[in-house]
């Protein structure tokens, strides 16, 4: 159980033993009782809400029902004082041989520190990517890529049975552009001169080796044939290559999925079929029309009666079509049973969508409250492009222009745990800046460079160390720590409720803005050797005191390791 948690616990005990000495009220909704750090260090090590939040439905005041919780904090072992603050709450100062623990705590559990049991095996479902399989990986799908699988491993890490899915649209008149575009290529590998690539087609080189496959097994057998001979080949063979390719370029990032779920099979299985017909059973599906669109007149409107779904029940703007005139699917059909199917073997579903998709999301949650009885959540991340830079100047990207920087070149110029690192470094809704030269800086405001330079300075210790012939094998002596140094640990402590907080908001980002303050905290203390030699965490001339530092240092490291792997980021051994 971590500190946070075992603290939760005893406010809880205490809670309890007020109910029955008939201090309180019974069967108090405690929900929102927290115990969190102080916002001011200097207030204590911890602090508790309880008579903030329980104060009201106690009918009495904070002030007064803190003075009856206080007293029983101050009564455990651990607790050094609980002090009443404002208007009620409890600061709680804890004794110091409690760290010491912690510190242990973190070096014994090593790379589970702060793992959880949060989720208790929920199965959750994390949609990610699902960019068109019309070409290369590129940096408009990276970040989306980043936050999707770094949340996945954050979800796995705090308890959650995760699967990580990837959508491949492979229907639909992008993927029969591709094809055409493709057997122009095909024609290309067998002589033809096909002169400029057509308006609307996909002109990058990278379909060049498509062509070429497909002109070695079929030879001119598909050149003059009727487009109808040749385009589902066509297109599947192309979507088949071009998520080879897009795997291949996903793993150059670490990025992996478990499942590729096909929008073909979606609309091939009956799959549209069977949500339609669960929302007719509820009544939640009906013929009509709709409503004119904005900037649109009556008379310029030629209504038509189409299967509409009542998604406006459920805090959508208006009822969405399920089926058009023609009785073919909409893509909101398509969608809806796509998100029933992940529904069916999930207990919770996250989609990350790039912001360009901010007008679905009301209808497809819509649906999936409709669809499963309220009974699977939708959360929906947002995912804000990133602007690319060179220089200070934007490098366009274009897949239609054949001119887009692929995924592949930035990760081969700058490496994978950099480009990872900064996807993280802001929160996913937030407008976001690829600078080249920013993002490999060695300075303290490159968080990745100040995250990863704090780990190769504690790995350095301990070879050091060896150098100097300090005998590590004696058991340090923590007592020797200051309290200056024991606020590096009340800091790595906070790291389990980090974790959880994190994965309940399905925000990752948060490991990394706690990874660089946990840095900036022992990047702070160790400068503090460079005005005060006795305050280096190597001391020749003191050994106990050498032992005790390095045991604290190899905790902070064991805490940067463990939130890395999270981001799925490497922690640097060394700084070249």
């Amino acid at each position: 159980m971590t500190l946070y948690a075992r603290f939760a616990a005893h406010i809880d005990a205490i809670l309890d033993a007020l109910e029955a000495e008939g201090q309180l009220p019974a069967g108090l909704e405690r929900k929102a009782v927290a115990v969190e750090p102080p916002r001011d260090p200097a207030h204590g090590d911890l602090a508790t809400n309880a008579a903030m939040v329980l104060a009201k439905r106690a009918v009495t005041n904070p002030r007064a029902l803190a003075a009856l919780i206080a007293p029983k904090l101050e009564a455990l072992d651990e607790v050094a004082s609980a002090e009443i603050a404002g208007p009620g709450f409890i600061n709680i100062r804890l004794v110091p041989t409690l760290w010491h623990d912690e510190l242990r705590a973190i070096l014994t559990d090593g790379d589970d520190y702060g793992r959880s049991r949060l989720g208790q095996g929920t199965r959750i479902n994390v949609e990610y990517v699902s960019a068109n399989p019309t070409g290369p990986m590129h940096m408009g799908h990276c970040r989306g890529a980043v936050v999707g699988d770094a949340l996945a491993s954050l979800l796995e890490y705090a308890g959650f049975d995760v699967v990580r899915e990837y959508y491949v649209n492979d229907a639909g008149a992008q993927v029969e552009t591709l094809a055409r575009s493709v057997h122009l290529r095909y024609r290309e590998a067998l002589g033809e001169d096909i002169g400029a690539i057509p308006e609307g087609y996909y002109p990058g080189d990278y379909l060049k080796p498509v062509g070429a496959a497909l002109a070695e097994e079929y030879g001119d057998r598909y050149v003059g044939a009727d487009e109808s001979a040749w385009l589902p080949l066509f297109r599947k063979a192309a979507v088949a290559r071009m998520m080879d390719q897009i795997r291949s370029d996903l793993a150059q990032l670490g990025i992996r999925h478990d499942i590729f779920s096909l929008e073909s099979e979606v609309i091939g299985s009956g799959a549209a079929d069977r949500a339609l017909e669960t929302l007719r059973a509820r009544g939640l599906v009906y013929e009509g029309m709709l409503e004119v669109p904005k900037g649109k007149t009556p008379e310029d409107w030629e209504p038509v009666e189409l299967t509409l779904f009542r998604s406006s029940q459920f805090g959508d703007d208006q009822d969405r079509p399920m089926k058009k005139s023609d009785g073919s699917w909409t893509y909101f059909g398509v969608d809806a049973a796509y998100h029933l199917a992940k529904a069916e073997r999930s207990d919770s579903l996250v989609n990350i969508w790039g912001a360009d998709h901010s007008g679905t999301v009301k209808r497809i949650q819509a649906a999936v409250r409709a669809l499963t009885d309220g009974k699977v959540e939708l959360d929906v991340k947002l995912i804000q492009m990133v602007r690319l830079l060179r220089a200070g100047e934007p490098v366009k990207m274009g897949k239609r222009l054949g001119t887009f920087v692929t995924l592949a070149d930035v990760v081969d110029e700058v490496g994978k745990d950099v480009v990872r690192f900064t996807m993280l470094t802001r929160k996913a809704d937030a407008q976001m800046d690829f600078d080249f030269a920013k993002v490999v800086e060695a300075s303290k405001d490159n968080p990745v460079f100040y995250v990863q330079y704090a780990h190769a300075r504690i790995r350095s210790l301990h070879r050091r160390a060896a150098e100097a012939g300090i005998d590590l094998s004696a058991t340090p002596d923590l007592a020797l720590l200051d309290d200056e140094e024991l606020a590096l640990v009340r800091l790595a402590a906070q790291f389990p409720r980090i974790v959880e907080g994190a994965a309940l908001a399905h925000e990752p980002h948060r490991i990394a803005f706690y990874l660089a303050d946990l840095a900036a905290a022992l990047h702070a203390q160790w400068n503090k050797g460079n005005d005060d030699p006795s305050r280096r965490f190597l001391l020749a001339q003191n050994q106990e005191l050498t032992r005790a530092r390095l045991e604290l240092a190899s905790a902070i490291g064991q805490i940067v390791r463990n939130g890395l792997a999270i981001m799925g980021v490497t922690a640097a051994e060394e700084m070249q």
